[in-house]
């Protein structure tokens, strides 16, 4: 299965921010209870790389990622420690071109036409939309596939629960990126049934939602 297979059939990416290393391995195994087998960390914290170490080597069924990925170095460091796909909040090309020779699957950021453009002649068939609520939503993206049929989505920033249906609704999303079924309170709570609940209800909505 390709990643890009993987990513639509999860449907969601959820975007994880972890302060401390003790809590990724239960987040890891609180997702996948929840039915999620995708998780991003994102490089916003100076334990990431760690945490995505733990996590590829004790929790072999969770596909983890590394997300705010803003260069080369960054994107060596996170594949070094495990990563298996790379998202980024924008279109870096050199970080795109180390990641498709090193067949690395990535995800980078473009809103634009122009960047959109640029990303699909790098040859990327799914780009990260961020943020998703500031550049217009499902509407901006509905409008985008027109000329960009061949291009799928991936918007993250402001959506949740409540607009999850009508992002997940469209062919043009292979899937969502999201905190809200792992916020940062929940996760420093040890809250980890919510966190499962939170997934269990994302893929449910998802499911009915594409049937």
């Amino acid at each position: 299965m390709t990643f890009a297979d993987k990513i639509y059939e999860t449907g969601i990416v959820p975007v994880v921010v972890l302060e401390r290393v003790k809590d990724a391995v239960p987040l890891a195994n609180a997702l996948l209870r929840g039915g999620i087998d995708l998780m991003e960390i994102t490089f916003r914290t100076e334990c990431a790389a760690e945490c995505i170490s733990v996590i590829s080597k004790e929790v072999p069924g969770m596909i983890v990622g590394a997300g705010t990925v803003l260069n080369v170095e960054q994107a060596k460091l996170a594949v070094e420690s495990g990563a298996r796909f790379i998202v980024s909040p924008g279109l870096d090309e050199d970080t795109v071109r180390w990641a498709l020779e090193n067949n690395i699957p990535v995800v980078p950021g473009a809103v634009t036409p122009t960047e959109i453009m640029k990303a699909v002649g790098m040859g990327l068939k799914i780009i990260k939309f961020f943020p998703a609520d500031v550049y217009g939503g499902i509407k901006a993206i509905k409008a985008l596939s027109a000329p960009f049929g061949q291009v799928k989505f991936l918007p993250t920033g402001g959506v949740s629960e409540a607009n999850l249906s009508e992002f997940a609704g469209s062919k043009s999303v292979a899937a969502v990126g999201g905190s809200w079924v792992c916020k940062k309170d929940d996760i420093l709570n040890g809250d980890w049934d919510k966190i499962t609940m939170l997934a269990d209800n994302a893929v449910k909505i998802i499911k009915e939602t594409r049937v």
